[in-house]
């Protein structure tokens, strides 16, 4: 029976204690009621250990279901006067939302595949802002973001729009890509209207030399930016049915120059920017589109008057036909019809035209490639050019 009582207790000690030796005499051992309260003891740091990790791994789960990742990127070839191929753009998105009325958004961009000195490209932060919602109807945002102006300034990804390269309209009128920093409100009126209203930076366009008052040689891009005049810019939206999508903006700033040059520069300027754009689902697989576009800067300066540079203004017009097999793959067609004259105040023809002609593929509504033949016509004729471009893009 002593026996039988050993081996018991020495095997409760192992197993409370480790590796005990099982040839410890049974005068040296604990009591099992000494054993049992050790267990317990033990039990309970392992069980607490187990809580702390449980709540650590909730937090962590917690932390990445509301952290977003996303991103975008577009490689392109361009056969005309140069051949040429370059990865233009790879874009990162990284959102979280702190609660269910407060979140963070941020866009991270690598241009033309090197940065640095020497190299071709620009790392590029394009937005990084909070936005709060005011109430069921308004949003208000802070920080680094996208002017609410044209069709591609906000919504530029691959996927979702014709051609290989961005249209030469919205590149030199408005200029996309366009960030600020400032404060903006969003909000709608009624169930078909929208309007956003921001008060922000501002652009600080060259006085003097080829670029002088040209609109996108004053993205400041809020790269330790000069800010001595706010620009204010305003926007409605009137989305009468799915698909469907009117827009106006007007926007103001009272220097153009930041007051950087000497007297007479000073350059008040504004921007009135229309259009439309729609997509009209007419059967279960067809989809017919048509983007239009127009866009006017009037710059009133003695100085930018001079150079023809007080009036720019474009317009393009785009229809478009797009073709749903009905497992994700589509296959769409398009011709774009454009013009824009960053002279136009001039007595003198400076307009430049284009016109391009393309299709897309997408195998997947997030990937597309894309192939076109672009026509430039330009004021300067040693810049005309005819070309083939070919693009994949992706986003997610």
């Amino acid at each position: 029976m002593r026996s039988r009582n050993l081996k018991i207790t020495s095997s409760a000690f192992a197993l409370a204690l480790g590796f005990s030796s099982l040839t410890t005499v049974a005068q040296e051992m604990p009591t099992n009621a000494e054993l049992w309260e050790t267990i317990q003891q033990q039990q309970a740091a392992i069980d607490a250990t187990v809580t702390a990790m449980e709540a650590s791994m909730g937090s962590t789960s917690s932390m990445g279901s509301k952290t977003s990742l996303g991103g975008y990127g577009e490689l392109h070839f361009n056969g005309g006067k140069e051949d040429k191929i370059d990865y233009h753009r790879y874009v990162l998105f990284i959102g979280h939302e702190f609660n269910s009325k407060m979140r963070f958004f941020s866009e991270f961009e690598l241009e033309h595949s090197l940065a640095g000195e020497g190299k071709p490209g620009e790392v590029e932060l394009e937005q990084a802002f909070v936005e709060f919602d005011l109430n069921e109807r308004t949003t208000s945002s802070v920080g680094l973001q996208l002017v609410p102006v044209g069709i591609l300034n906000e919504t530029h990804e691959p996927p979702t729009f014709y051609g290989v390269e961005r249209n030469a309209v919205e590149k030199n009128i408005i200029p996309a890509t366009w960030w600020e920093a400032g404060v903006k409100f969003t909000g709608k009126l009624g169930t078909k209207v929208q309007y956003d209203a921001m008060l922000h930076s501002g652009l600080m366009t060259p006085t003097t030399g080829s670029n002088a008052f040209l609109i996108r040689k004053g993205r400041q891009k809020v790269a330790n930016a000069k800010w001595k005049n706010t620009a204010y810019t305003g926007r409605l939206t009137w989305m009468p049915a799915p698909g469907v999508n009117f827009g106006v903006s007007l926007q103001h700033q009272d220097d153009l120059t930041q007051s950087q040059g000497t007297a007479g520069t000073a350059t008040s300027a504004t921007l009135f920017e229309g259009h439309a754009d729609i997509q009209r689902q007419i059967s279960s697989n067809i989809e017919i589109g048509v983007r239009a576009l127009y866009a006017q800067w009037k710059l009133n300066g003695t100085s930018a008057a001079a150079l023809g540079r007080d009036k720019q203004k474009g317009w393009y017009i785009e229809p478009s036909y797009k073709y749903s097999f009905g497992n994700g793959q589509a296959f769409g067609t398009f011709i774009r019809l454009s013009a824009y004259d960053n002279n136009a105040g001039n007595v003198t023809a400076t307009e430049n035209k284009q016109t391009t002609v393309g299709v897309n593929y997408w195998p997947h509504p997030n990937v597309v490639l894309k192939a076109d033949y672009q026509i430039d016509n330009m004021a300067n004729v040693e810049k005309d050019d005819n070309r083939i471009n070919l693009g994949i893009g992706v986003m997610f």
